[in-house]
């Protein structure tokens, strides 16, 4: 592309290549670097994205799919996903379409402009590294096909570009090799076992943290100024952490499209799939059941405000102002007596419910509100009650 000159200019480029046969613009877009195998260098080991754009920044997509264009590389935008290698003439041709806004890519704005620059000087002053950095554009919301497109989506879980649960992510455990990661970099197990003789006779085995297709969620996301992970192995990848959740060590994980909408307290499992809300606390040990491990497919979500007791279990979507007593398993299909005087009390918290009966079972119990779930101490019965405590997370320690 030649160089433009004025804003005008770059927006009639814009309108000019989206009038084209065939193109639209994509749901998603980045340029990443990627890890390649040490053995296959053809494989894809981990994506990296300084910058992720979901459903914006269509000029500047627009601009990457023309400056492709012009190396001979035709973007399809019928396909799912794309995946192109980045070379300087790529990069040279988006610097000069960008020109009118160069002297405004500082702080946060325009991002875009910012990573082609920054990845034009290091290619320049270290020379190409062919096939280390591509750009991706997902154009439909399928099935995952490429360890780009699919950390591509992760991302956006993780730095909240969309909702959990809100997107496809079937595919993504086909998508992503198992490595052993070492120090936040990738390595090939297949490579390991070659090598495993030469590399510890000369002392030059890697240190192993740990062996999964995910990595860890502070690999590759700055968290919020008031959020605590007190043990990076406690967060994977893909999973949503609102600002001020603080996560503690021992007991607590949060798996991938998973996470917290509020301020909370995670001293528990979440397990995939499971939402925690503003306010509320998952205590030591506490399980949230994932749309793999009791749930019938649910997925379960906590609302504001809730207590999740020591090594309790939820199995069911919960309302706000919720308690789960320490130790007990709410479950679908747990029988909780309600006594008499407690029914209206729980009918007045939850308009509409009607809810009837002596015993209930837990899966009619989902998504209300003002439960508190006990177990009598002398006869073992399981019950609800309304509940008469209101769970408010120490402002200090957030």
């Amino acid at each position: 592309m030649e160089t433009i000159q004025t804003a005008d200019a770059f927006k009639a480029l814009i309108e000019n290549i989206k009038s084209k046969d065939g193109y639209r613009d994509p749901l998603a877009f980045g340029i990443c670097r990627v890890d390649l195998g040490q053995k296959n260098g053809d494989k894809v080991l981990q994506a990296t994205y300084p910058v992720v754009n979901w459903n914006e920044n269509f000029g500047s997509a627009a601009i990457f799919i023309e400056a492709l264009s012009e190396q001979g590389v035709t973007v399809d935008c019928n396909e799912n996903e794309v995946v192109c290698n980045v070379n300087l003439a790529f990069l040279e041709s988006c610097l000069n379409a960008f020109t009118p806004y160069s002297d405004e890519a500082f702080g946060d704005a325009h991002k875009n402009i910012q990573v082609i620059s920054a990845l034009y000087g290091q290619l320049k002053a270290e020379g190409a590294r062919e096939g280390e950095f591509r750009v991706v554009f997902i154009f439909d919301d399928a099935a995952c096909v490429s360890v780009e497109a699919t950390y591509l989506k992760l991302y956006a879980l993780s730095l909240a570009k969309v909702e959990l649960r809100s997107i496809n992510l079937n595919g993504a455990f086909g998508a992503l090799p198992n490595v052993a990661w070492s120090d936040g970099q990738p390595i090939e197990l297949d490579w390991l076992r070659e090598n495993e003789i030469e590399l510890k006779f000369a002392n030059a085995y890697p240190h192993v943290d740990f062996v999964d297709k995910f990595p860890r969620f502070l690999q590759h996301i700055i968290p919020a100024d008031n959020t605590r992970i007190l043990e990076t192995s406690k967060v994977r990848f893909g999973a949503q952490l609102h600002a001020g959740t603080t996560v503690m060590p021992g007991a607590s994980y949060i798996n991938f499209n998973a996470g917290t909408t509020g301020v909370s307290m995670v001293e528990g499992r979440i397990s995939s799939s499971a939402i925690v809300g503003d306010g509320s606390d998952v205590g030591g040990g506490a399980s949230i059941l994932g749309v793999l491990s009791g749930t019938d497919g649910n997925p379960i979500s906590v609302g504001k405000n809730s207590l999740l007791g020591a090594n309790s279990v939820c199995g069911i979507p919960l309302g706000d102002a919720c308690i789960i007593d320490a130790g007990i398993a709410v479950l679908e299909g747990t029988k909780f007596i309600i006594e008499e005087d407690e029914l209206p009390k729980l009918n007045d918290a939850n308009p509409g419910a009607n809810i009837e009966g002596e015993w209930i079972k837990g899966k009619d119990l989902a998504g209300l509100n003002g439960l508190h779930f006990r177990q009598d101490s002398f006869t073992g019965e399981m019950m609800v009650l309304r509940s008469k405590r209101e769970i408010k997370l120490n402002a200090d320690l957030h």
